[in-house]
């Protein structure tokens, strides 16, 4: 039987059950009450007729004119309410006795015959009471038996209900999520066995078709699967990164060849350890470990393999899947890639000890240069002419530029191979920016530009290389001087934030377009259109400088507006 078919009937019959408990109630009631108000109407106001009267009588001899009228008032009105079976001929006996007795002088005999005919109308409306109660009290046991048949009928399908329908419910579909469950895990085996012909025997019987398809297709996509796997795991080991691949309890799950002879390790010593465990004996995976949450550029790790040194950067790509009939995300694993940057680091050191090998020749002749044009310019040697002084000074000029460029590449190579040197002290960031300051007052007063200082009061002292940090405020002051207009001005602000000391240099020129303010920083870097004079290393070599005394350094501009560089320092 369907479902709702079970439910149809079942709350039917109860509906109906309680339309007919309430109709009966209703019945019986109004049964009870019509026998209640016959015995109030017919029976009670004749015994209380017949009380009046018998009053009446008894007060004959003493007021015989007002108990005559009373008397024959609730006479009367006893006449109008006979009910019962003899009691008119009593009544009626009672009322011709009653006019013999108006008619002629008071006799006992008459009197007698009256007492006598009121008790007899009253012992007949006193059996009546009793018959009709006791029909009353027949009423109210059959409505008691019917209505307690009735309601113990209502609680019986009631009961039932309760009992079973719940349980015909809950059960098949506990059993069925059981099953959902079960095939979700990827168990398409499992089979739903409902007998019943109903809207659960239905489901079953769609489930178990399903389940049956999919058993089927995962069956006849194993082997492509398996095919694929392979081919994977050919793909990676012909790599030449190494790759490592880990779940999210770092169990390593895959690792290819190049990464097996960097490590050390055989496969079998590998795959399905935990690398936790492994990390404690082998240095190389503790390092790769070490970061392994680390969302920041990290330096390259050097590796001694293949005989030699090899460096390489380690990149950690996060696996993320959406499962089927989701939303949200969820990560399965990481992959580590160590990519060989060994030819890249080789080249970059021949670059860095080139330019540094240059620049460092090309020092001595530009020094000779220097002193030749200061010995020109000395009267001793001869006096010039006003054309031979300018060709002197122009000599002068690129002599000075090329002498700062060959620094800059110096300065940079250093850096690079790590040789510069840095004597962080306490500093006072009042001294540096007046060393700053001082350093360009002739190079903005042949611009007329106002250099203002807006310093707080009472700043910390820093934690920094005065002389690095002087020379990273005298670039930003020359670009600020370079790039603003005639008349212009130049701000150098000075305040404390969030436990640093921040240096800002501010002026009013043209701008930088944002699409290029995150490579300003950059080496050899120049904003089009600007001029060209210059390496591109000025500003690269500030961040290094910055950075190396673990303080931050940025930009902020807008075209036509003018610029900020800024520099933040450790406050001691």
């Amino acid at each position: 039987m369907r479902i709702k078919t079970k439910l149809n009937l079942g709350v039917g019959l109860l509906f109906l059950l309680i339309i007919i408990l309430s109709l009966l109630s209703a019945f019986y009631i109004h049964s009870i009450k019509k026998d209640t108000q016959n015995i109030l109407k017919a029976n009670y106001e004749t015994l209380e007729y017949s009380r009046n009267m018998l009053l009446a009588l008894d007060a004959i001899p003493k007021d015989k004119s007002k108990a005559v009228a009373v008397f024959e008032m609730n006479l009367n009105k006893q006449l109008q309410n006979i009910t019962e079976f003899g009691e008119d001929n009593a009544t009626y006996q009672l009322r011709d006795n009653f006019r013999f007795m108006k008619a002629h002088p008071l006799s006992d005999s008459i009197m007698s015959q009256m007492h006598q005919n009121i008790f007899e109308i009253m012992k007949l409306n006193m059996d009546a009471i009793k018959q009709k109660s006791d029909v009353a009290k027949k009423t109210a046991e059959t409505a008691n038996f019917w209505v307690i048949l009735i309601g113990v009928f209502c609680f019986l399908i009631a009961f039932n209900l309760l009992v079973s329908l719940p349980n015909n419910i809950a059960n098949p579909i506990k059993e069925l999520t059981s099953s959902i469950q079960e095939i979700a895990n990827k168990n398409y085996s499992e089979r739903v066995h409902f007998l019943d012909h109903n809207e659960f025997g239905d489901l079953a019987r769609s489930f178990n078709t399903m389940a049956q398809k999919l058993e089927e297709y995962h069956s006849s996509n194993l082997y492509k699967l398996s095919f694929e796997k392979k081919r994977l795991e050919t793909l990676i080991n012909n790599m030449h990164d190494p790759i490592i691949g880990l779940d999210n309890q770092e169990v390593i799950l895959f690792v290819n060849d190049e990464a097996l002879k960097i490590i050390g390790l055989k496969q079998e010593e590998v795959i399905g350890k935990s690398a936790v465990h492994l990390a404690l004996e082998n240095d190389l995976i503790r390092t790769l470990l070490s970061n392994a949450t680390s969302f920041q550029k990290t330096l390259p790790i050097k590796i001694f393999a293949d005989g030699r040194e090899s460096y390489f950067e380690k990149e950690r790509v996060n696996i993320t899947i959406t499962p089927t009939g989701e939303d949200k995300t969820i990560t399965i694993g990481h992959v580590i890639i160590l990519r060989n940057i060994t030819i890249f680091k080789e080249l970059d050191f021949a670059k860095t000890n080139f330019i540094a090998t240059v620049s460092h020749e090309l020092k001595t002749p530009i020094s000779a240069i220097k002193l030749s044009l200061q010995l020109l310019e000395n009267k001793a040697t001869g006096t010039i002419n006003e054309e031979q002084k300018q060709l002197i000074e122009s000599i002068k000029d690129d002599s000075q530029r090329l002498l700062k460029i060959t620094g800059e590449l110096l300065d940079i190579s250093q850096l690079e191979t790590g040789n510069i040197h840095l004597s962080i002290e306490k500093s006072n960031p009042y001294q540096i920016v007046d060393y700053a300051v001082d350093a360009v007052k002739v190079q903005a007063e042949q611009k007329q530009i106002t250099i203002q200082i807006d310093a707080d009061a009472n700043l910390p002292m820093v934690k920094a290389d005065a002389e690095k940090t002087g020379w990273v405020l005298i670039n930003f002051l020359t670009n600020a001087i370079t790039y603003s207009p005639m008349q212009g001005k130049i701000i150098v602000k000075l305040k404390a934030e969030n436990e640093q000391v921040i240096f800002q240099v501010q002026d009013y020129g043209k701008g930088i377009d944002k699409r290029y303010q995150s490579k300003v920083f950059d080496k050899y870097f120049q904003i089009p259109g600007s001029n060209k004079s210059g390496t591109g290393l000025g500003l690269a070599i500030s961040k290094e400088f910055i950075e190396a005394q673990n303080g931050t350094i940025a930009v902020a501009s807008e075209l036509g507006l003018g610029s900020t560089f800024s520099i933040g320092l450790n406050s001691v």
